[in-house]
């Protein structure tokens, strides 16, 4: 049983002998690849020769060979999908081809999946025979990670981005402005940073600098992960009118807030501050923002009349497309105009506005399934869970699993799904190993979700999978909830 998730399209296992993979020596496209490719392998116990990228391995140090190569035939037949890649696994090597470079890093990652976890009792280094044609169901593939509510900084973060590729998500939308706090520098707007050092339960916080964002964006994208950021408004703002009082009604700042209740927080349309602090705080953001996406929030806007948040609506995603991204919404931003090509981030499961979900795909808006009932990582798995909140019900395993994201919207099209986005919220959570049991192992599941088409979905064999990743998770220091779902290797 090979312990891959997200299931890949075709396994072909081979009647062949396992390939040893102490050593590997890795021929690569180029120089950058190279730096990704030996991360992966190297997180897994596998010691990586250096090589000139392109040229044909030496035979020395009784390395194996590790090829990766461009190649536009690559991947499942018939598929043009940009990031297909095809796997091979054979005696004399491993030969890994795409027609771009995330496909070759896919298939590198299969392949660190396949390696027996490093420090793992009785293990040999070895890799059985296979042959993988590979490509993803969905293109958006994501986690939104809440940096707000407790404050998580860059490295937390590129832990978080190395969590993710492991599991071939290409996205990491960051929540950086709420209630609670203010997380990123805005030069337009420096005061601000006053608003920082707040977050649920009180004690001290922080933001990332420019640089900081700049750095973290690097690194992601050497890894093909996109990180979008959120400006969370009209509501969800209480940190911004802390600082700035001339937001408010009364022109009165409000007082810092280190609870969890969502709603009360607003900004007001016809104030002539607000819009400048839109035009300043979104200006700022996606000139920082070197992916494609702006996501300027618009949910659990409590006190707001329709009308109103609908003119917030039309402008904030003027603005985003006048500094050249595209505008996400929470789904709230159905109520609004809807343009073409906007995303719409679907996250409330009672569906009380469906219709007017199907409206705004008919008027060319794009959906990310968010479902809390099945892909929000901060529900509890249980009842008794020491973490985590619980109003979209109690979020096992199996629930993360076993859902369809076409079926979410009754009448939303199916090819007006985006894609699928799990979630993780930090009312309750402190310290990155209680983050990491929260995401392990149900961000596997939604992975599976967002990569696999549903006839290959199978929750026995995900069970195995999931169990016979733990060595890896543990000897990675990847803390993990161990559900009575999953029968569990012991230790």
């Amino acid at each position: 049983m090979l312990s891959l998730i997200p299931w890949p399209t075709v396994v072909d296992g081979q009647d062949a002998a396992p390939l040893a993979l102490d050593v590997a020596r890795l021929v690569v496209p180029d120089d950058a690849l190279a730096v990704v490719a030996a991360e992966q392998l190297e997180a897994v116990g596998v010691r990586v020769v250096d090589t000139v990228p392109g040229q044909e391995p030496a035979e020395a140090d009784g390395a194996t060979p590790v090829v990766l190569r461009l190649d536009a035939a690559a991947g499942p037949e018939g598929s043009d999908n940009p990031e297909r890649y095809t796997l091979r696994v054979t005696t004399a090597g491993v030969e890994a081809t795409a027609p771009e470079p995330v496909g070759l890093l896919h298939a590198v990652r299969t392949l660190r999946q396949l390696v027996p976890a490093a420090g793992e009792a009785g293990a040999a280094r070895e890799v059985p025979a296979v042959v993988v044609h590979d490509a993803p169901r969905y293109g958006w593939r994501g986690l939104s990670f809440d940096v707000v509510r407790h404050w998580f900084g860059p490295e937390d973060i590129r832990a978080v981005v190395d969590l993710v590729g492991a599991f071939k998500l290409r996205v990491l939308h960051l929540h950086l402005t709420d209630d609670q706090g203010w997380r990123i520098e805005t030069p337009s707007r420096p005061e601000l940073e006053k608003a920082s050092d707040s977050q649920v339960g009180g004690g001290t916080a922080g933001f990332l600098t420019v640089d900081d964002f700049r750095e973290l964006q690097e690194y992601a994208a050497a890894r093909f992960v996109t990180i979008v950021p959120e400006f969370d408004m009209p509501g969800h703002i209480n940190a911004a009118t802390q600082v700035y009082g001339a937001l408010t009604k009364d022109g009165l700042p409000t007082e810092p807030y280190d609870g969890i209740e969502v709603g009360f927080s607003r900004l007001w349309f016809d104030n002539p501050a607000t819009e400048p602090f839109l035009r300043d705080v979104i200006g700022d953001v996606a000139a920082m923002t070197r992916g494609d996406w702006v996501h300027v929030g618009g949910d659990e806007v409590h006190t707001m009349e329709v009308e109103e948040f609908a003119r917030f609506v039309e402008l904030a995603a003027r603005i985003v497309r006048e500094h050249g991204k595209t505008p996400i919404f929470w789904q709230e931003g159905a109520r609004g105009p809807v343009e073409p090509g906007t995303l719409l981030q679907y996250w409330e499961p009672k569906g009380e506005e469906f219709a007017r979900f199907v409206a705004a795909a008919q008027a060319g808006a794009r959906f990310i399934m968010s479902p809390g009932n099945h892909a929000y990582l901060d529900m509890k798995y249980t009842p008794e869970h020491e973490l985590g909140l619980h109003w979209a019900g109690y979020v096992e395993l199996r629930d993360s699993y076993d859902w369809e994201p076409t079926a979410v919207i009754d009448g939303l099209p199916a090819d007006a799904v985006e894609g699928v986005e799990a979630a993780v919220w930090t009312e309750t959570i402190t310290t990155r190993d209680e983050l990491f049991s929260m995401l392990l192992p149900r961000l596997g599941a939604v992975a599976e979700v967002a990569w696999t088409a549903p006839e290959r979905k199978d929750w026995d064999g995900f069970r195995a999978r999931t169990a016979a990743q733990a060595p890896a998770w543990r000897a990675g220091g990847w803390a993990f909830h161990q559900t009575p779902q999953v029968d569990w290797p012991t230790v």
